[in-house]
């Protein structure tokens, strides 16, 4: 979920001490302000307001995001179908969301309206990659992005509103811990081919953290998860949450830049801020769904 740090290190094991290395402070204070910001209003929709606002507010970031993704496309001079792949994430995010409101799935229908745009502008082969960036965008972002939307309108015994809050509290405390114990502690790196700035003790603190916030949203509204199903359950979205910064990670290498976009100072844009969220909003989907 953190910006990518691709490029801000030296090729020698990760030291520890980047906390009071140049330009620490500055970007960390950044950070904190914007959380500072943007937190609370999140909070404010997904507990004290109505279902519908918490899925338009899913529903504006999911946009954002696709259209920072469009953008990683088109540096790698790619022309993403803008229009066709918004439609069809829409129909996906739909299908997932609401998978029993319409007698018939919706995504079919956006991939044929996909596929048959791409045709009409199928003059160079670079339309067939520029085609499948499409789809693959607008299944990233709605699919996985209506998992998110769906936690809270699951009819689950469970509080929407706090399977929401959970999703989120567990991914800021894993990327938080994260974070400063990466900082301070990293030395051995995760994945230097695709983020070298990330690190094995940075994940191991991201996974701690993410146990936290697990416990943390349990004792306040959730005394219904049993001990164990929170242990794992803060495990695994905390695991999930890290590849999913990893995948975007790579994603932002392959077209070239750092970050995807600008939106939140300090954080990056809002596909930076949504990646570790759409890898573990499915699990908890699947097990408010199936399990509790």
């Amino acid at each position: 979920m953190s910006a990518d740090t691709a490029g801000s290190v030296p090729p020698e094991p990760l030291p520890a001490d980047r906390l009071r290395a140049p330009g620490f402070l500055p970007n960390l204070f950044r950070r904190v302000l914007t959380a500072a910001v943007a937190l609370p209003a999140v909070l404010a929709v997904l507990l004290l307001a109505p279902p519908w606002a918490a899925l338009v507010l899913v529903a504006c970031a999911l946009v954002a995001g696709l259209h920072e993704f469009f953008g990683l496309l088109a540096a790698r001079g790619l022309v993403p179908l803008r229009w066709s792949g918004l439609l069809l994430a829409a129909a996906v995010f739909a299908d997932v969301v609401w998978p029993a409101s319409a007698r018939a799935p919706f995504s079919p229908l956006g991939v044929l309206l996909v596929l048959t745009v791409a045709l009409l502008h199928g003059r160079d082969h670079e339309s067939v990659s520029a085609t499948a960036g499409t789809m693959l965008g607008a299944v990233y972002l709605g699919g996985l992005g209506g998992t998110v939307a769906a936690l809270r309108v699951l009819p689950t015994p469970a509080g929407g509103s706090w399977r929401l809050v959970l999703l989120l509290v567990t991914i800021v405390f894993s990327d938080t811990f994260a974070f400063f114990v990466g900082h301070a502690l990293g030395r051995r790196r995760l994945a230097p081919s695709i983020s070298p700035g990330k690190s094995v003790e940075g994940a191991i603190g991201g996974l701690v953290g993410g146990v936290v916030g697990v416990f943390a949203v349990r004792q306040l509204a959730l005394p219904q998860l049993p001990a164990t199903h929170a242990l794992v359950l803060g495990l695994l979205v905390s695991a999930l949450g890290i590849l999913g910064d990893l995948d975007e990670s790579l994603l932002k290498r392959w077209a070239g830049v750092k970050d995807s976009g600008r939106l939140f100072p300090g954080h990056g844009g809002m596909l930076d801020r949504l990646d570790s969220l759409l890898f573990g909003a499915p699990l908890l989907y699947y097990y408010f769904q199936h399990v509790r």
